[in-house]
């Protein structure tokens, strides 16, 4: 996609992130609120990072330096549903990589089980999947552990 910059969260995106995240899936279907969004989107040990498309917020991610096993973690990922199925999603992971590449040899990011669109993204971007947690947050449902090798 052209016309996309993506650059850390000022104070105020931060807010816009967090209610992004909460309005959306799978945050929805696991039970996190605005508040727990808020909680973390302010948390000065989270890198957030917003998209804006043509200067518009589309996207946003958290990130954790040292998320698993001392390797990168996307904690959360979404895209608005107005910019959904124009790349956003797929140049926000391609960022990440290129941000940790000189750091780190994996990437790390969970999945749930009953997200399989989002799976399937995941994969076709280079992510496969190491572990899983079942009944990790709900009952019923898994946390699938998927890893990208940076080098």
């Amino acid at each position: 996609m052209e016309d996309l910059v993506i650059a850390p969260a000022t104070e105020e995106e931060r807010d816009w992130v967090a209610g992004l995240l909460a309005g959306s899936e799978p945050w929805i279907t696991l039970g996190v609120t605005l508040e727990q969004c808020r909680k973390t989107c302010r948390d000065a040990d989270y890198l957030v990072y917003v998209a804006h498309c043509r200067g518009v917020s589309s996207g946003a991610m958290v990130l954790q330096r040292r998320g698993v096993a001392g390797s990168p973690y996307i904690k959360s990922i979404a895209v608005a549903d107005e910019f959904r199925s124009r790349g956003i999603g797929a140049q926000m992971l391609h960022f990440v990589a290129d941000l940790f590449r000189d750091q780190a040899r994996h990437l790390f990011l969970c999945v749930s089980s009953f997200n399989p669109r989002a799976r399937a993204f995941y994969e076709r971007n280079g992510y496969r999947a190491v572990g899983e947690f079942p009944d990790y947050v709900i009952d019923g449902a898994s946390e699938i552990l998927m890893q990208r090798r940076l080098r």
